[in-house]
Parts: structure tokens; sequence; C-alpha cells
């Protein structure tokens, strides 16, 4: 095997690895806490923690996009619209976390760890607000439900996310040096 060959396989174990934590994680948390991944405003999917690795590896990108839809397609709760919509804002996060990963406050790349907060803050509020809302579309409702999805994606990937981050930079694996 070459180094090519090599390369596009660790990334594909990779990206497999991080979707199957995905969703291991999310099944974890429906098993033991349902409904608070999936249902309410306020959503606190721990899953979502793992958007931290799109940080440290682009294989991240594709292994949390498909990790997202394979949890939606099996978690209670989650309709047809919601696989796509949350599956697209899981995966615009992950290539935007990747691209600004350089980009640090406090040597922690804050700016990236925010990018699922924004994304789903705005994408799955705009979907609870149009398709879940009953009456006209209201900017300021808007405003509501999606401060209320980024609330909880804050509470996932920045709360948890950041000391993830931290402990994670220091494996070997994830060694930039090397």
């Amino acid at each position: 095997m070459n180094s090519k060959q090599r390369k596009s396989t660790l990334y594909l174990v990779q990206s497999a690895i991080i979707a199957a934590l995905y969703v291991a994680v999310n099944y974890g948390q429906e098993l033991f806490l349902p409904f608070i991944s999936t249902v309410g405003p306020v959503q606190f999917r721990l899953s979502e923690v793992l958007c931290t690795l799109a940080v440290l590896t682009p294989a991240a990108i594709p292994g949390l996009a498909v990790g997202c839809l394979l949890s939606n397609i099996v978690s209670v709760g989650v309709l047809p619209l919601d696989m796509v919509l949350g599956t697209l804002a899981t995966f615009l996060a992950a290539v935007c976390a990747y691209s600004l990963r350089n980009l640090k406050l406090f040597n922690v790349p804050f700016f990236s760890l925010f990018m699922p907060v924004i994304f789903n803050g705005i994408i799955i509020g705009l979907e609870i607000e149009i398709f879940f809302i009953d009456g006209p579309f209201e900017f300021a409702g808007f405003l509501l439900q999606g401060g209320l999805v980024a609330l909880g994606e804050f509470g996932v990937c920045i709360v948890l996310g950041v000391p993830l981050y931290l402990w994670l930079r220091k494996l070997p694996i994830f060694d930039s040096k090397q």
C-alpha cells in the first residue's frame, strides 16, 4: 500500500470511528436521558461535543455529518426535515470549524468551537419557527427559538467542548509537531 492509499484509508477509518462515536453517544444519551437531545427548545445533544474533533482532523467533517444523519434516523421525535437540516447544520459547522482552527484566543480555537452554536441556532431556529410554530413567521420568534437552540449547543460545545479540546490536543495522535 502506497502512502496516498494509506492516508486515504486512515481518513476513512477516522471518519467512520467519529460517526460511530457520535451515534453511540447519542444512543446512550437517549437510553439514559430520553428526549433531552431531540425534544424541546433547549436541546443538549451530548454527541455534538464531538464537533471539537473538526478542529483537530478534517476526517471529522464527514464523520460528524454521517453520525448526525444516522442519529437523526434512529432518534425518537426527529422528523425527516430535521434529518436533512440537522445534518446540514452539523456539516456546515464542521467545515467552518476546521477552516477556522488556527484562529485562536488564549490558545483555544473558540471561533471554531462556536460554529455548531451558530449554525444550529440559525438553521434549527428557523426550522422550528417556520415549521413547528403556528402562525406567520415572526423574527422575534426566530430569535427566541434560535437562541434556545444555541443555548443548548453552547452548553455542549463550549462548556464541555473546551475542556475536551484541551485534553485531546495533548494526545500524540493530534500532536501537530510530529
